[in-house]
Parts: C-alpha cells; structure tokens; sequence
C-alpha cells in the first residue's frame, strides 16, 4: 500500500478517534511511569551489566516499559530466536523511532543515536538513562569518540545496538551498511549478532509505519499512535562470525542475513 492509499484508508477509519480517546491517557501515564522508573531504578543502576544471562532490575524495568510501549501503539511483538545473554552487539535494519523500543522490549542495549535527541526535553533525559551513546552525524571527531565508548561499555559487559545503514528510510528499502561500526565489536572481542525488524498488517510487510518525507518525530507518533493493531516481528539471527577478511564482510554478511529475514525467509538463531 502506498502513502495515498495509507492516506484514504486513514480517512475512512472509524475507530481511529476511539483509539486515540484510550492510547492517549495511556501512554501519558506510561510517560510519567517511565520517568520514575529512570529517576529510582533505571538511573542508579545504569552501570549494571548481565551475568550468564541474568539481567538486572534495570534492564528487566527497561524491558517491561518497551514492551507496554508497544501494546499501547496497537503492536503484537512476535519473536523469532533468541538475542544473545551476555555482551554483544545487535546490528539492526532501521525503519523508524519504534526500532529502538522494539527491540528493548526484547533486550536492554545500549544505543548509537544522533546526537539532536540528547537535546529534547525529557526524552533526551530519557534516552541517556537507558544508556544511549550520541553520535554527531558527519563529525569524524564524533565518530571516534562514539566507537571509543561502544568498545568500554561491551568490555564492560553492557551489549550495545547499531543501525549500520546510518538512518531510517520510507520504501523499505535495506540500505549498505557501513563496515567501521563492526571494528568496534572486533576491538571488543564480542559476537555481532543481526537483528530483523519487520513490521506486518495482514501478513504482509507494512512500510508506512517509517517516517514519511519531511514527517517530523512529532507527527509520526501522533499519527501511528490512531493506526489500527499491527504485527512487529523481531529476528534475532545466526552469529557473524570475526572474518578474515576483516569488517566489510561482516557488514555483508550480517546484511545479507537481515534481508533473507525481511523477504521471509527462515533464518532464526538456534
């Protein structure tokens, strides 16, 4: 379905004040719930790392807030694998902001965000508690700084998550991913493990949950938050393994992966 069609069939929907009448005193007061959790779990215990696969109270809070998130905005989150216990780190296609609550309702990581967020009243706030390392895009200086702080906090214990495409797009098209974000893991010496984020509505792949063209962050959660219930699938995939051939390959690989699972095809982590 295109934007045009997204844009009548919208028009014709019935329910959508109904849900905006429900989703929106919920989602305040799930805001003010988040606020707390970050003020007296979340922010003391930002420094906690998963042992054996054993989360903290703070990553367990950090779950459970990103997933009544979801249910709020109408998503059934539907699993595929499992995503690694201990330090790794998650490199994911991007497709719009629900992304990083998408998969931190599965697995409390630290990540890689422009560095505008950090800016936003609150929700900067927000973000740093949950362990976000902001990245001035365009800055070499940034850049290297970034990679610096992914590497202490995977040796730290803490995984970390990366979009390598760089930015989110409206199509669905997967985008190259940039093979520096992987030297990080190597410096580490942790496992990279590909994640799918698939967005579905009558089975079938659903696109125009991205950001339209000049939609700005405001717009999209008002509009996605009167959109009828949909299904969010996560895959978490097969390890790439270190590869002699250095970064690049795994970009491949983990790319190539991420898009079997995108098309449909099976290729859960065992």
């Amino acid at each position: 379905m295109n934007t045009s069609q997204a844009s009548d069939a919208r028009r014709r929907d019935g329910w959508r004040l109904v849900r905006y009448l429900y989703r929106i005193p919920l989602l305040l007061l799930h805001f003010i719930a988040g606020l707390l959790i970050c003020v007296f779990i979340v922010a003391p215990g930002k420094s906690s790392v998963a042992h054996d696969g054993r989360e903290p109270l703070a990553h367990r809070m950090i779950r459970w807030w990103s997933t009544i998130l979801m249910r709020i905005f109408g998503f059934r989150v539907r699993q595929v694998g499992r995503p690694l216990p201990d330090a790794a780190m998650f490199v994911c296609n991007h497709v719009t902001w629900l992304d990083i609550e998408w998969v931190h309702s599965r697995r409390a990581a630290c990540f890689v965000a422009k560095a505008e967020i950090a800016r936003w009243p609150i929700v900067g706030w927000l973000a740093a508690c949950g362990g976000t390392i902001f990245h001035q895009r365009g800055s070499p200086n940034s850049l290297g700084t970034v990679m610096q702080t992914m590497v202490e906090r995977m040796k730290a214990g803490r995984s970390v998550a990366v979009f390598p495409e760089g930015g989110t797009s409206h199509g669905g098209q997967l985008r190259t991913f940039h093979a520096r974000i992987f030297q990080a893991a190597l410096d580490a010496e942790v496992p990279v493990q590909p994640v799918a984020l698939r967005y579905t509505r009558h089975g079938e792949r659903w696109l125009d949950v991205a950001f339209r063209p000049g939609e700005s962050f405001f717009a999209n959660i008002v509009r996605v938050l009167g959109d009828p219930a949909s299904d969010a699938e996560v895959h978490f995939l097969p390890v790439v393994p270190p590869n002699s051939d250095g970064r690049r390959r795994m970009a491949e690989q983990a790319r190539a992966q991420i898009g079997r699972a995108l098309d449909g095809e099976s290729g859960a982590a065992s």
